[in-house]
């Protein structure tokens, strides 16, 4: 049978019109399926991170941060005689609006540092640096967002609070005041109806209506009301041991007794006029 030319147009337009758009439609749909696979792995990455730090910070907890974790090497207190101390270095440790306290004792000295709750009138500090025994959460937290570090590291001792820190180091260390300003106040330290150390206020320069207390401290005899300190500069005086007749909570930290300064910012009592 003769091929009639005439038909070969009729015959090509019986070609289906939709291959293009069908092609185009198969190159989204393996797109699609692309970018759910993209999704799922970002995901199951984002799983596996987390399920990391989580672990890390449940090792760390079992294993370095709880309570009994302890600091390095205590120089025995028999060495005090005969060992050169320095003052600290200037290291802000704890706030109080414009009262900034400065480390007392120099750091090479330093046992530990613990924040607990003065029941004195004492006000609530601001600590500087991180909890060195802080709880699995804020692990978590901060592992994942950041924060809580820096220098120094603190304790938070029992019954929780701010408003007194104790800052550990073997008796007879040397004591510097912790802020600028001037001596209002040296008097027996009294525990149980007895005098052991001395308490020391301190007027800040900064923040005249405030008063700045150190105790558990044997006063510098030099020490006098109306002395005028600098702070890490002035000599108070130098550690007390009063581990032989009270519980030093500090001690949970340390690798001696835990003997301390407490340091606490009160507000100054209001003289009657008239």
């Amino acid at each position: 049978m003769a091929l009639d030319l005439w038909d070969l147009p009729r015959q090509f337009d019986k070609v289906p019109r939709d291959m293009p758009s069908s092609r185009l439609n198969g190159r989204r749909r393996v797109e699609r399926r692309q970018v759910r696979v993209a999704r799922r792995a970002r995901l199951l990455a984002l799983l596996v991170v987390l399920s990391a730090v989580f672990l890390v910070a449940l090792g760390l907890t079992a294993f370095g941060g709880g309570g009994t974790v302890r600091t390095s090497v205590i120089i025995p207190s028999r060495g005090l005689a005969t060992t050169a101390q320095t003052q600290p270095t200037p290291e802000i440790v704890a706030l109080r609006g414009s009262v900034s306290l400065q480390l007392p004792i120099s750091q090479h000295r330093v046992t530990a540092i613990g924040y607990h709750s003065a029941h004195d009138g004492a006000l609530s500090l601001k600590p500087v640096g991180h909890q060195a025994n802080e709880g699995l959460v804020q692990r978590i937290v901060h592992g994942i967002f950041g924060g809580g570090g820096g220098s120094p590291r603190w304790y938070q001792l029992g019954g929780g609070g701010t408003s007194a820190i104790d800052v550990g180091a073997p008796v007879g260390s040397d004591v510097y005041a912790p802020v600028d300003g001037t001596v209002v106040a040296i008097r027996p330290f009294i525990v149980e109806g007895r005098a052991y150390g001395s308490e020391i206020d301190i007027q800040p320069q900064t923040a005249p209506s405030l008063l700045v207390g150190v105790t558990q401290l044997a006063a510098d005899p030099a020490l006098t009301v109306g002395t005028t300190v600098v702070s890490g500069a002035t000599k108070l005086g130098r550690v007390a041991d009063l581990a032989a007749i009270e519980h030093q909570a500090l001690a949970r930290y340390t690798n001696d007794a835990g003997n301390h300064v407490t340091v606490e910012v009160r507000t100054a009592p209001v003289l009657a006029t008239g």
